[in-house]
């Protein structure tokens, strides 16, 4: 049976005060209250360590939300796997639509950093999907293959065991637009079918897929209902432990 995954990406907000106050609320919550779906805090840079100790209990798991497509050197301002690795982190996401929008990252960087990120023991979520254009065009299925096709498919099946794939639908993030749970499950299951076709039925049934959409406690309960949806990747909600611990509860 696959895992399900609950990730919260809290993007550039909180400081450390705050943001360490947050997260031993949550792993004081989920250690009275175990949860069925696995639970990733993805923080700022400057959270991971302390984050990392503060639910140490096993409860929540720890990631990055970037990481530097170098393993070292004189690259001012980045920060390598190893040394998120170094944390006590054990996610990094890759390739979040905020990532390739703003800062023009394209899927050979993407797949560079996973590659480094898998050989320096962390488990990637790499992100896919497509922006309004692409979906009202009818070419958002082939945006998607493209994406997994150039950032993820030249990965050895072991290693590809060690990534989650995230399906954002760009257009329905902070638009006012909905995804629904019906296009979500049609996304999903195109993305478990290609992967069915490059590394075979085992490896495309243990891949979990998560949902990251503007998934919101009214809607999470649904969404994961749907055979091929196996968690979100929370962006706002994660910043309200009530929208957060009821969308990890929807399971």
């Amino acid at each position: 049976m696959r895992k399900k995954i609950v990730a919260g990406n809290w993007k550039m907000n909180m400081d450390l005060p705050d943001g360490l106050k947050f997260a031993e609320s949550l792993n004081e919550y989920f250690k009275a209250k175990p949860s069925k779906a696995e639970v990733i805090l993805c923080t700022p840079f400057i959270h991971l360590a302390g984050v990392s100790q503060i639910v140490s209990t096993g409860r929540i798991a720890c990631g990055a939300q970037n990481c530097a497509s170098e393993p070292g050197g004189a690259y001012t301002g980045e920060v390598s796997p190893l040394m998120i690795r170094s944390t006590g982190a054990e996610y990094v996401i890759i390739g979040h639509s905020e990532r390739r929008t703003y800062y023009h990252e394209n899927d050979g960087l993407l797949n560079k950093k996973t590659r480094l990120a898998l050989e320096n023991g962390l488990k990637a979520i790499f992100c896919c999907g497509e922006v309004q254009k692409e979906r009202e065009s009818g070419i958002h299925r082939e945006v998607v293959r493209k994406q997994l096709e150039d950032g993820l498919f030249n990965l050895s099946e072991v290693d590809f065991s060690k990534v989650v794939i995230a399906y954002e639908p760009v257009w329905a993030i902070g638009t006012g637009l909905t995804a629904t749970p019906e296009q979500a499950q049609e996304m999903h299951k195109f993305i478990r079918d290609l992967v069915r076709e490059r590394y075979g039925k085992d490896c495309a049934e243990e891949l979990s897929i998560l949902y990251g959409g503007s998934c919101k406690p009214s809607n999470a309960g649904e969404i994961f209902s749907k055979p091929d949806v196996d968690g979100g990747l929370i962006g706002g909600a994660s910043l309200k432990k009530e929208d957060f611990c009821a969308i990890v509860e929807a399971f």
